[in-house]
């Protein structure tokens, strides 16, 4: 029987280090914060208000579409959340 060739391998070199990339979390969206969470406080201080005084404010000619108005400054929070990084 014959004998086959041994083949020689390459060494292994390592690939070259990558540089790490250095990211700001607060660079240009520090209004994002605050802002989602003002709409969420309005929001609920809305809806709130609404209840208490058993739809006398916070406007008396919209009656129970306060309660969307609410849910609106709400919605509009998360919507603003989702540019939170």
């Amino acid at each position: 029987m014959p004998k086959s060739r041994i083949r020689k391998k390459d060494e292994f070199t390592p690939p070259p280090a990558k540089k790490a990339a250095n990211i700001s979390l607060t660079a240009g969206r520090s209004w994002v914060a605050p802002l989602m969470l003002a709409l969420f406080l309005i929001g609920l201080a809305w809806i709130v208000v609404f209840y208490v005084t058993t739809g006398d404010l916070p406007v008396q000619s919209l009656g129970n579409w306060n309660i969307v108005v609410g849910f609106g400054f709400i919605a509009a929070g998360f919507v603003v959340s989702t540019q939170w990084k």
